[in-house]
């Protein structure tokens, strides 16, 4: 038998090729500085260093928790502390569904204009559409002050981090919850069990900072709702609601497996008629 000894040539090539691949990845994923930072990924994205990264999340983390009201620490933590699982894990959960996948493909944007506003309010009242509208009319919002995403890496979970953000408010729609702190925490609740976002979860925590009333509301009444809808609801994520205005905002609840909460906002205004009734009952009892 003849045995076939490659060439000195070509075992230097070999030699030469092997070295360059294992070489090219080490420096592909080098660590950087901030003197010496890499191109952005896409328009907007900021690249971070690790301190970076720890750094901002703790700073948003902290001041999030005791503000809940700066939408843009609590939009930086929700970026830093996404990866590297959890931004995954919902974008797995899109390609996962056909609709999601549909999303993926399309990448559409939410804002005031492009969801045509006065369109959804010629809808029937128990649309979605109107639901929807009426509802931002309600709290005095608007789709267009969600920031856009700079910290996450890859662009693809940045768009679906973009996507939860700017579908928030529908979440508040489709399950009444207002804009107060109270609702904030308890949507912030049902979010976590259904999304399983970082950001979420430290929102929840601001139960603390609630009144003592509205802390033993919430912890009975609200946080039971939230973590036995999140958890048995469909990935809300998935909702393609640019295709879902005209549809019963309670055939879609229905579909997705919500059910609203009981009334916040009309409790609390029961809450206050009562306390008003009190003070003028007091007053004119004192004036007696």
């Amino acid at each position: 038998m003849k045995l076939s000894i490659p060439r000195a040539s070509t075992l230097t090539a070999v030699r030469h090729a092997t070295s360059t691949s294992l070489i090219a990845p080490a420096a592909a994923i080098r660590t950087f500085s901030v003197l010496n930072r890499p191109p952005p990924n896409y328009p907007g994205h900021v690249p971070l260093t690790g301190v970076e990264r720890a750094a901002l999340a703790i700073g948003s983390g902290l001041i999030s928790f005791f503000n809940p009201r700066r939408a843009d620490t609590i939009a930086a933590f929700a970026e830093v502390t996404a990866t590297p699982y959890f931004i995954y894990r919902l974008r797995d959960a899109m390609l996962a569904s056909p609709t999601g996948r549909q999303i993926l493909r399309d990448r559409p944007r939410m804002t005031s204009t492009s969801l045509n506003l006065e369109y959804l309010r010629s809808l029937p009242a128990s649309t979605v559409g109107r639901t929807y509208v009426e509802w931002l009319d309600r709290e005095h919002v608007t789709p267009d002050t969600r920031s856009a995403v700079r910290y996450v890496e890859d662009p693809e979970c940045a768009y679906v981090l973009q996507r939860y953000r700017e579908s928030h408010d529908f979440y508040h729609a489709l399950t009444g919850l207002p804009t107060v702190r109270e609702g904030e925490v308890a949507l912030k609740a049902f979010e976590f069990a259904n999304t399983l976002l970082p950001m979420t979860g430290l929102s929840v925590l601001a139960a603390a900072t609630l009144k003592p009333s509205e802390r033993k509301r919430f912890l009975s009444t609200y946080l039971p709702w939230a973590v036995r809808n999140g958890l048995r609801s469909d990935e809300v994520i998935n909702v393609y609601w640019e295709k879902e205005m005209e549809t019963d905002v309670d055939e879609l609840r229905a579909r997705l497996g919500v059910e609203p909460p009981p009334d916040l906002r009309e409790i609390r205004k029961r809450e206050r008629e009562e306390r008003k009734r009190r003070k003028e009952a007091e007053m004119s009892g004192a004036a007696v």
